[in-house]
């Protein structure tokens, strides 16, 4: 098949949704698959780069459009029309990723005209949460545009059965209900079977060899609820008195660091909370690897690959029981789930994992386990095949 993915910027940074398109992408290309991608440059990067010379090297046709301006995520990039309007014909079927951008318009008209079939992945994105605002903004998306590109889609994809009950509550259309699947995201197991050595994270970051390592890694954002974490942390070390424990916390500032360093220095962490900025590749891993427990404390996900990842290092997980999490975190087997926002649960927590060396050994075997079971790349993207092949004969 000749496929299509489309996807409004290729950072990072920016989310999960590249690193799943990435993988996405590469996976199809082993099974014969040509691939296209096409995106913009916004924010583009040495990570951005990285990915893309790998696709390059694969043999994916990548295609950078030049993004005018970026207003509320809408990433304008008209050259995309004119591209679209000349090649989508070319294409046995178009996987867009995230649901509202102006990529995504044009990608449906184009797409109807040239009874072409796409499908839609909104990695968590449907839902109207953040600042009232961006509601607003959402739902006035949705009318002029968000349930045309849903209901004129040939297939929609939902990464667990949370994100898909909630597509179906969000757009209320009959619909939906016969063109949706759950395919989750994968991990490739390969990319974490790197030699790493022990302590190489603690010596890079001066990190004592008799304390015990919390990780949170992830985006420096409100959503991911890492006050609630430093609080808790607070707790387990003033209140609590266990001593024995860094915190580190990793990731790519999105606004909300200052206020982060201004509540360490404020409760007097700061000689015990590490903050090292974005993590990726070799050092990522490293980090993980250190680390006793992996901290998850967010006030709102769908589906986080980040569990993944601390899964396929074998490390137990403390996560906050919202969401998309509760599909993942398996209580009291492959880790803890707490209250939401809640540091005093979170705290209590964390310290009875710290305290259970053998727990916390017998929960990463698990979380392990979990992964290979359910969640390899090469399942998922068996799945996903398998869905394109079925719209390309129905279309």
């Amino acid at each position: 098949m000749n496929i299509l993915h489309v996807i409004p910027f290729f950072t990072p940074e920016q989310g999960g949704s590249v690193t799943s398109a990435y993988n996405q992408i590469r996976k199809l290309l082993e099974k014969r698959h040509k691939v296209t991608l096409l995106t913009t440059d916004f924010k583009l990067n040495d990570n951005s780069k990285y990915y893309i010379e790998n696709l390059k090297k694969l043999g994916v046709n990548v295609m950078i459009m030049k993004c005018v301006f970026n207003t509320f995520s809408f990433f304008y990039s008209p050259n995309i029309k004119t591209w679209l309007k000349f090649n989508i014909k070319n294409y046995d079927v178009v996987h867009i990723h995230n649901l509202r951008s102006y990529q995504n318009n044009i990608v449906m008209k184009y797409a109807i005209m040239s009874n072409v079939p796409y499908i839609v992945q909104p990695h968590g994105s449907t839902t109207h949460i953040g600042k009232i605002y961006i509601r607003v903004l959402k739902l006035i998306y949705d009318k002029f545009w968000g349930n045309k590109i849903i209901n004129n889609a040939s297939g929609i994809i939902a990464l667990n059965l949370f994100e898909l009950k909630q597509i179906i509550n969000h757009f209320k259309s009959d619909k939906i209900l016969n063109k949706i699947v759950i395919i989750p995201n994968g991990i490739d197991l390969d990319q974490y079977e790197f030699p790493i050595k022990i302590g190489e994270f603690r010596k890079k970051y001066s990190i004592n060899n008799g304390k015990k390592i919390i990780l949170y890694l992830g985006r420096i954002h409100w959503i991911k609820g890492i006050d609630i974490l430093i609080k808790a942390y607070y707790l387990l070390q003033k209140k609590i008195c266990y001593k024995d424990a860094v915190l580190v916390i990793a990731g790519p500032d999105e606004g909300y660091l200052d206020k982060l360093n201004r509540m360490v220095d404020l409760l007097d962490l700061s000689d015990n909370v590490v903050f090292t900025g974005p993590l990726y590749g070799q050092d990522k891993l490293a980090a993980y690897f250190d680390s006793q427990i992996y901290v998850l404390p967010s006030r709102y996900e769908t589906f986080p690959n980040t569990i993944l990842e601390a899964y396929a290092l074998k490390k137990a997980v403390v996560a906050s029981n919202v969401c998309g999490i509760k599909e993942l975190v398996i209580h009291m087997k492959t880790g803890l789930l707490f209250r939401p926002r809640n540091e005093v649960a979170l705290a209590y927590a964390m310290y009875m994992l710290l305290n259970d060396d053998q727990m916390i050994v017998n929960m990463g075997k698990e979380g392990r386990i979990m992964i290979e079971n359910h969640f390899t790349l090469e399942k998922t993207i068996i799945k996903l095949k398998d869905f394109y092949l079925n719209i390309k004969n129905n279309n």
